[in-house]
């Protein structure tokens, strides 16, 4: 249902069962998939791709050109996956010649004014609480959820089933399973009720406090830590993705809380 009093670009490409409200502009070269709702005020700019049962709350900027005075008019695009709920005064910038998109994932929330930068990768199930500002080239695994008025550094990367305080400076990465606050941004803990919530039963959540207490409660330097890991530790999905997360972190871990 588009209504009339709403600009939609005549070659965007929209399916039949999308509900568009008044004074939105869509632009050329967008694709919204079935079941979406794009609210009131809402601007979707070239490059699109919105997957099904969207929803975009009034005041969003979609896919607008990046804030990367490095852009130079390159075509590149924006990806949102199903399910994913945009709300008030989002700001979501298209890529750049580095990734060429900017991706959210699916069954995502990012609330009222976050801001996702050029070349952003966000996974699925993820939660960007409000005013949370990513800077470009950040990635956030699946499950993170990172607290409101808090502000990414760019390149950094955070890992899966994160748990981010409120206002935090994050500017090293942070690796998945943990909780993360404090000032400048430590090791917390494990995220060990948000990994109940998703099926993890006591002896992984267990296995995984084993893992950081290597990391950051035995006095060791990351390179020594993962030695330590790969021979004392038995083998497990979580093991090697820890590790393989320090193994490929450009910026850095956070630091742990007794530094």
């Amino acid at each position: 249902m588009n209504q009339p009093l709403a600009y939609i670009h005549p070659e965007a490409k929209i399916a039949r069962n999308v509900v568009i409200e008044p004074f939105c502009t869509i632009h050329k070269n967008v694709t919204i998939d079935e079941g979406t709702w794009i609210g009131p005020n809402v601007t979707i700019f070239e490059g699109a791709r919105i997957g099904k049962n969207v929803k975009i709350y009034p005041g969003a900027s979609i896919s607008a050109i990046p804030q990367d005075l490095k852009y130079g008019g390159e075509e590149t695009e924006t990806h949102i996956g199903d399910n994913t709920v945009i709300r008030e005064a989002v700001t979501i910038s298209r890529g750049t010649n580095d990734r060429l998109k900017t991706e959210i994932g699916s069954n995502a929330l990012l609330m009222a004014y976050v801001h996702v930068a050029h070349d952003c990768v966000i996974g699925n199930h993820c939660i960007l609480v409000n005013a949370v500002q990513l800077a470009g080239h950040v990635i956030v695994e699946d499950y993170a959820i990172v607290g409101g008025a808090s502000a990414i550094h760019q390149f950094v990367k955070i890992g899966a089933h994160c748990m981010i305080s409120g206002g935090s400076l994050v500017r090293k990465d942070v690796p998945p399973y943990t909780k993360a606050a404090r000032e400048p941004l430590s090791f917390c803990g494990i995220n060990s009720i948000g990994l109940r919530r998703r099926g993890y039963n006591s002896e992984k959540i267990s296995e995984i406090q084993e893992i950081y207490r290597y990391i950051y409660l035995k006095g060791l330097n990351n390179s020594k830590a993962m030695e330590l890991m790969e021979v004392e530790l038995p083998p497990s999905k979580e093991r090697d993705e820890i590790i393989n997360f320090l193994r490929n972190s450009d910026r850095g871990i956070m630091k742990g809380y007794n530094y």
